[in-house]
């Protein structure tokens, strides 16, 4: 008798009821539920020592005088002491297996809690119950982990989401939210999502990546990043620019790492991702509205109110609406070396899209005035792109140079080389060269005393 037939007879033996067929129907919401007893023997199991646990334990999981390392040695201890009454025979590995699986359950985050430890991954995609994608090194794979039922996993996101004050619901089926480490949380739940709950996570490391990193990766090149810390010494206004999962975020802080320490920083988002480590850093953060509609505070809110904080810097995670008129207007006002994320394709592109989203704000301004407006406020374009091997790259480091007509002047400083193709791998060979041209804003970083090595615009073939 195979594990599978020993669990169900001893399920059979306590009156409890056998796990259902792999063609049945029924569980959470009408989804079809697959059977986990028949992938994984250890099924039910788990969840007779899982239910034993939480009633023995009850309301001491939700202690507030509890430390979290004391209350992980308190649920490992009875969770070892609940498997040692079972009846099953078990292997050590199984044992081991069955006791992190149920910890991780209480403790953490259920099965996507092993690929959370995991170092090397960069995104978690839970489409549905039983469907989890990874993101390693740059590719998709799908992973054999699953959740036990819609209600499951359900009950992971309701976790996550409330740790940060946030809500899920049938009223406000989408909400975006943050792990403890700064992780960036998008769930997605019934009925706006058809075939489940939809959960995708995109981690950041505990350590925030450098601009060594960056080189390493072959994101940027050791002159790009020595001209880009001149550029935010100097006070420029800078917008990364770049499509989903191109890795705008960590750019930006990496940008944000060159900022002097003794400068006043107020950063912006929609759930707090940057990690910054200088002396004077406040953080906002925008807040959706009530159950009842009520108490939204939008970026908008934010940007307008850090204008009375005395900020030297700052920095936005992403610029998506009206909040590109008020953050144009800081930048024009005094407030330079503002940083900034937006999404689009190309440098010309970022400017369009900004100049939409100005009008977005309904103050009915001449396209002219806002072309004057962008063009006087920003300096620099960074353009980042996620290319088809998986890599990062930045692709462009655009001047915003000035008004010439109605159009927007620009000259690209750097422009990444396609030409050198790719390896046998179908990594990419290219880099980021030196279009030879130098930047019109290099006399403004001499005022604020940064000097810029001519070199750095040298066309050697070389960066």
């Amino acid at each position: 008798m195979n594990l599978a037939d020993r669990l169900a007879s001893a399920q059979r033996d306590r009156g409890q009821p056998t796990p259902p067929s792999g063609n049945g129907h029924g569980g959470d919401g009408g989804q079809p539920q697959r059977s986990s007893a028949l992938s994984d023997p250890l099924a039910l199991l788990k969840q007779t020592v899982h239910q034993a646990l939480l009633a023995n334990l009850g309301p001491k999981l939700y202690d507030s005088d509890l430390s979290s390392s004391d209350l992980e040695q308190m649920v490992r201890v009875a969770l070892q002491q609940e498997v040692g009454r079972t009846q099953t025979p078990l292997s050590n590995v199984d044992r081991t297996r069955l006791t992190q699986e149920i910890a991780d359950d209480i403790l953490g985050y259920g099965p996507i809690e092993p690929f959370l430890r995991d170092p090397e991954l960069t995104e978690i995609m839970v489409n549905g119950p039983f469907d989890i994608w990874i993101e390693k090194s740059g590719r998709l794979k799908k992973v054999d982990g699953q959740f036990a039922s819609e209600a499951h996993l359900r009950r992971t996101i309701d976790k996550i989401v409330a740790r940060v004050g946030r809500r899920v619901d049938e009223a406000s089926p989408m909400v975006d939210a943050r792990l403890p480490d700064g992780s960036r949380v998008n769930a997605i739940i019934p009925p706006l999502a058809l075939d489940g709950s939809l959960l995708t996570i995109r981690k950041f490391a505990a350590d925030p990546f450098t601009s060594e990193d960056l080189i390493t990766f072959g994101t940027l090149t050791r002159r790009t990043v020595e001209f880009l810390a001149a550029c935010v010494q100097g006070r420029l206004n800078i917008l990364v620019s770049g499509g989903t999962g191109a890795g705008k975020t960590t750019t930006l802080n990496v940008l944000s790492s060159f900022i002097p320490s003794d400068e006043r920083i107020i950063t912006i988002e929609d759930a707090a991702e940057l990690q910054m480590h200088q002396d004077h850093v406040l953080r906002l953060e925008s807040r959706p509205a009530n159950i009842e509609g009520k108490g939204e505070v939008a970026i908008r809110d934010l940007v307008k109110n850090s204008l009375r904080m005395r900020p030297d810097r700052i920095v936005v995670g992403e610029i998506r609406d009206a909040a590109a008129l008020d953050m144009l207007q800081a930048m024009n006002t005094g407030h330079d070396g503002s940083i900034s994320t937006l999404h689009a394709n190309t440098p010309r592109d970022a400017l369009a899209r900004l100049e939409t989203m100005v009008m977005m704000a309904g103050m009915d301004l001449p396209v002219r005035a806002i072309r004057e407006q962008v063009a006087s406020a920003v300096d620099l374009v960074v353009q980042q792109t996620r290319l088809r091997d998986g890599t990062r790259r930045i692709t462009y480091i655009t001047e915003v140079a000035r008004m010439e007509g109605d159009i927007v002047t620009m000259q690209d400083i750097f422009v990444f080389d396609y030409s050198a193709g790719f390896d046998e791998n179908g990594r990419s060979l290219g880099t980021l060269r030196s279009t030879g041209l130098r930047p019109t804003f290099v006399d403004k970083l001499a005022q604020h005393n940064i000097q810029v090595d001519p070199m750095l615009f040298a066309m050697d073939g070389r960066v």
